[in-house]
């Protein structure tokens, strides 16, 4: 009797979690997909184009700027009008930032209060674990974007009004510190993004940074000035500023300075000698632009050089940073900086024998590593339907490594192309449209929108334990 009142009580409680999950689930994936189709068509309309263009056209840019991925189908310098490129930088700005946080963005200029619930769906969003603090971490987050957009805008007009005027120039310059801080990659210079300015160290530098501070996440940038404003008050000594971080902010910031270090050093052994790529540039030059193209492999979508020129094996390196991507809660996509971190550590547990993942003296509950796989499964399969379903539709006029690397590139919502998307056919259009929603949404979120409910049956259900082999 008391183990089923226990087991009941359970079940109550896992209800209430799922239903507060499923109403997230809800209003993130329709929220994104509303936004996108008015999205498309805003930039469909005759006064937001200087060039005929069709509905799939508009579709394929709303989405990319919601998903804040970068793929285009047209040059949108070209394209739109002023009006066409300002609905375009609004759609980055509020895919970036998320349905969730636009929406407490107007409930704090309206001055309501957002409640209980909406702090819930708040709270299930950013995957924070309680509830308390919701509206302070939301106010951070965006004082934080706001921020950091103006200071990368600063930075870029030091080159954009020298060369565009004062107008066009502070014009050029929000655009791309947006584009940049969302991770969206779309930019209004023209058809070869930053290619031009691949020697200019103010526009590598500030696009560099912009993408790093976003990509690894709201929730370490305020678990980092949180601790720094402790070390100011001198509650703390300085020397102790990283071990006091959170768990999951240390994770995201090693993993995340290792990957791109990893990058570097790849793209500049491979291409050193690809005159195509960085093999004519100076040595200062090809630093630069290997740590650029590692860094916006984390879902930024800004080239510094073309990516149809690099070998193969370059290009399949930058599959792999592609896949996993940025650190959650924040702009970027990927399957996470953290969940391949943990699949790392859950190795590591497995070769010595120890039960759980560890990292920096804590343990990590084995229940994550179901999520992580769940996540990881997810975004592969949707890849490799994503990838056959493109060579299919264009009957093997590409090759393989373009494809992947396209389809790759929409499902962690980067954006870079290997010269590759304005060439394919509408129905690979359609895929990548929809990889890109998968992306943006994320692996587990799609899983959830078309997962049932469990049932109190399924919960008190205690099958016999048994085994079978692996490896």
């Amino acid at each position: 009797m008391k183990s089923e009142i226990k087991y009941l009580t359970q079940f109550r409680e896992h209800e209430t979690r799922q239903d507060e999950k499923w109403d997230t689930v809800r209003i993130l994936g329709i929220g994104f997909l509303g936004l996108i189709v008015l999205g498309a068509v805003l930039l469909w309309l005759p006064i937001c184009n200087n060039l005929p263009t069709t509905f799939m056209d508009s579709l394929f840019t709303a989405t990319s700027a919601v998903c804040v991925t970068g793929l285009v189908t047209v040059t949108p310098a070209v394209q739109y009008t002023l009006l066409g490129k300002v609905i375009l930088l609004v759609l980055i700005q509020i895919g970036g930032l998320g349905i969730i946080a636009v929406m407490s963005l107007f409930f704090l200029l309206l001055s309501r209060q957002i409640t209980v619930k909406e702090q819930v769906l708040i709270q299930e969003s950013y995957g924070i674990n309680q509830i308390g603090g919701v509206v302070r971490l939301m106010k951070g987050v965006l004082a934080i974007t706001f921020s950091v957009e103006a200071a990368g805008a600063i930075g870029y007009s030091f080159v954009f009004i020298p060369q565009f005027g004062w107008g066009k120039g502070i014009w050029y310059s929000v655009f791309h510190a947006i584009s940049a801080f969302c991770n969206a990659g779309i930019d209004i210079l023209g058809d070869s993004s930053f290619i031009g300015y691949n020697g200019n160290p103010i526009v590598c530098i500030v696009t560099m940074l912009l993408i790093v501070l976003s990509s690894i996440g709201f929730v370490v940038w305020l678990d980092v000035l949180a601790t720094w404003n402790r070390i100011f008050r001198k509650e703390v000594p300085r020397r102790w500023f990283f071990t006091r971080l959170e768990l999951h902010s240390k994770v995201a910031i090693v993993t995340t300075g290792v990957l791109i270090l990893f990058g570097a050093v790849c793209v500049f052994g491979m291409e050193y000698t690809n005159p195509n790529t960085i093999g004519n540039m100076s040595m200062g030059g090809k630093i630069m632009n290997s740590f650029f193209q590692s860094i916006t492999d984390r879902t930024a979508g800004f080239a510094s050089f073309s990516q149809g020129a690099m070998r193969d094996e370059t290009k399949f390196v930058n599959i792999l940073l592609m896949f996993v991507g940025g650190s959650p809660a924040g702009t970027a996509g990927g399957m996470k900086t953290t969940t391949f971190a943990l699949l790392f550590l859950t190795a590591i547990a497995t070769i010595k024998g120890t039960v759980n993942a560890e990292a920096f003296g804590r343990r990590i509950p084995r229940e994550m590593l179901r999520t992580a796989l769940t996540i990881i499964l997810i975004g592969f399969c949707s890849l490799v339907v994503g990838t056959v379903g493109i060579l299919i539709m264009e009957n093997d006029s590409v090759s393989f490594i373009d494809a992947l690397y396209e389809t790759t590139s929409a499902v962690a919502t980067v954006g870079l192309t290997a010269d590759l998307t304005s060439s394919l056919g509408t129905g690979s259009h359609v895929i990548i449209i929809i990889l890109m929603y998968i992306g943006r949404l994320g692996p587990m979120t799609i899983a959830l929108m078309f997962a049932g409910k469990n049932s109190k049956k399924d919960l008190l259900r205690r099958l016999p334990e048994d085994n079978i082999m692996v490896g």
